[in-house]
């Protein structure tokens, strides 16, 4: 028997005599479909003030863990998936003092791939998201900070920190 769903009342009301089953995914009220799965996503956090040089992109570490299911896909500051696909990665690198002309990087593979710019006379740090697709062998990503006078990481979870989850397989 054929089935429809009702999602405003969770139930399933038959509809004739034949039964077909063909997703095992669950359907979104606007007909995007959400997987389910053990996919990779982790937040890290820089606990430790880190120095920054004027005008420089640096790498920033990241040690403290906030959660981790890669399973080891997560180490010296740097994310490299064994599952090829789609990735979120967000980062945010905040500084002790204000500074002008702030910058921060997702770098893929070692270099550049995507930025986001503060150019006020004065801000306290930056936020970046953005998707990247990793093959899951060797493509990496790792946040770097510039800004236009040397600086101090502001080294706390709620200021300084790297996250990233997998929202779609290859």
């Amino acid at each position: 028997m054929s089935m429809n769903l009702d999602q405003t009342a969770d139930k399933i009301t038959p509809t004739s005599g034949t039964l077909n089953i063909a997703a095992t995914s669950i359907l979104g009220t606007n007909g995007t479909v959400m997987v389910s799965g053990n996919m990779p996503a982790f937040s890290y956090y820089q606990s430790v003030a880190q120095t920054l040089s004027n005008n420089t992109a640096t790498k920033i570490t990241f040690t403290s863990q906030i959660f981790d299911t890669t399973g080891g896909m997560y180490a010296s500051s740097r994310f490299t998936p064994t599952v090829s696909g789609y990735y979120q990665i967000n980062g945010r690198v905040g500084i002790a003092t204000t500074a002008t002309n702030s910058t921060i990087y997702i770098y893929k593979n070692g270099s550049e791939y995507a930025r986001g710019n503060d150019i006020a006379s004065s801000c306290y740090g930056v936020t970046m998201s953005n998707i990247v697709y990793l093959n899951g062998s060797t493509d990496y990503v790792e946040i770097y900070f510039s800004a236009l006078v040397g600086q101090n990481t502001d080294a706390r979870q709620v200021t300084t920190w790297f996250s990233g989850c997998m929202v779609r397989s290859a």
